[in-house]
């Protein structure tokens, strides 16, 4: 008989084991895909976690890949910490692009100094407010907030199509895109000779002060009792309803930092392709890391290393660009299947036999 006991407390070594079953469970559920699309599963998975990594322009494109998961990641860890379980971050990711490229295109002449810091704020506050509304909303009268931010995405995305097939529409070129943002908005890379900008290393920034402060401050205390435990801390005082607030608000002002590093730092203008579903990858990242900062930067960069990796392996093994969603999938189930074993430990033991 087996049975789930819970843990006293979690050992040392159990996180680096369970990283090493996910691994190989993942391996062995997706090997037989990958035979059968005609690869060598070991010659895929080499090309999935290793080749991307064998070069100073490869690591640069898995960190390029992995800045906006890291920004939606934090966006949604920030949230789910207090229990503003925030859907929304692909919408606010959207808003933030659209108000970074509203200042981009409107205040061309302005040098870096100033743009820079600007491009920012202005997707930071795109970002927090399109995320306002489910917050009052939870806040005030609490409506699920998973409902509200999860049905603004769409609105977000029609709004980009509607201002790039409309007012925004490129003049020059006549393709649903904006026009360039000015020159002094654009991110200078951080990393020599790859196109790693500084978003990337915002974003980091982020990670780190949200490490200080979720873990080592007052601030950080009040957020996770919130999340626990709402009725418990409302008892000792702590005001629940203006915690949710801040930190939705905070969550949506990272996502929309993510998308101005996105207009900024990568496309230089707004495109109808400007996320390719970061808002909900960063829900994927933030599960992985089980909502720790450091985590969600690991977990951004294994997922950015395999996204990398799928597309040189589907050119060089002729296998489904697809395969490389398949295999974060199955990463992600299989973690959360295996993420129960943190807090519970398996007891095997023999049946009792009843006396006659």
């Amino acid at each position: 008989m087996i049975r789930l006991v819970q843990r006293g407390r979690e050992p040392r070594w159990l996180v680096p084991v369970l990283a090493f079953a996910v691994l190989l469970v993942t391996y062995v559920l997706t090997a037989a895909m990958i035979r059968g699309a005609g690869a060598n599963p070991l010659a895929v998975y080499q090309r999935y976690l290793i080749t991307p990594l064998g070069t100073k322009t490869s690591v640069g494109e898995v960190l390029l890949v992995a800045t906006p998961l890291m920004f939606t990641g934090l966006s949604v860890a920030i949230a789910f910490r207090a229990g503003f379980y925030n859907i929304g971050a692909e919408g606010q990711f959207l808003a933030g692009a659209v108000a970074a490229t509203f200042v981009g295109i409107t205040f061309k002449e302005l040098a870096a100094p100033v743009a820079i810091p600007l491009v920012f704020a202005a997707g930071a506050a795109g970002g927090a407010a399109w995320v306002v509304v489910p917050a009052l909303l939870r806040a005030r009268f609490r409506i699920d907030e998973v409902v509200t931010t999860l049905l603004l995405n769409p609105v977000a995305l029609l709004s980009v199509q509607g201002l790039l097939n409309g007012p925004w529409r490129n003049r020059k070129t006549h393709f649903p895109e904006s026009e360039k943002i000015g020159a002094g908005y654009v991110l200078p890379h951080v990393i020599p000779n790859t196109r790693v900008h500084l978003g990337f290393a915002v974003a980091v920034a982020i990670a780190i002060v949200m490490w200080v402060v979720v873990g080592r401050t007052p601030i950080g205390l009040r957020l996770r009792a919130v999340g626990l435990a709402p009725a418990a801390a409302r008892f000792n005082g702590v005001q629940v309803e203006r915690t949710l607030l801040g930190a939705a608000l905070v969550s949506g002002a990272i996502a929309g930092l993510g998308g101005a590093s996105q207009v900024a730092g990568l496309q230089g203008q707004l495109t109808g392709e400007i996320s390719a579903g970061f808002g909900y990858t960063g829900i994927v990242v933030a599960t992985l890391a089980a909502l720790s900062s450091y985590g969600v930067v690991l977990v951004a960069a294994v997922l950015a290393d395999i996204l990398v990796g799928a597309e040189s392996t589907s050119r060089a093994l002729q296998l489904p660009p697809q395969m490389g969603q398949v295999v974060t999938a199955t990463v992600l189930l299989v973690t959360v299947s295996v993420s129960v074993l943190r807090r519970y430990r398996l007891r095997f033991a023999l049946p009792r036999m009843r006396p006659r």
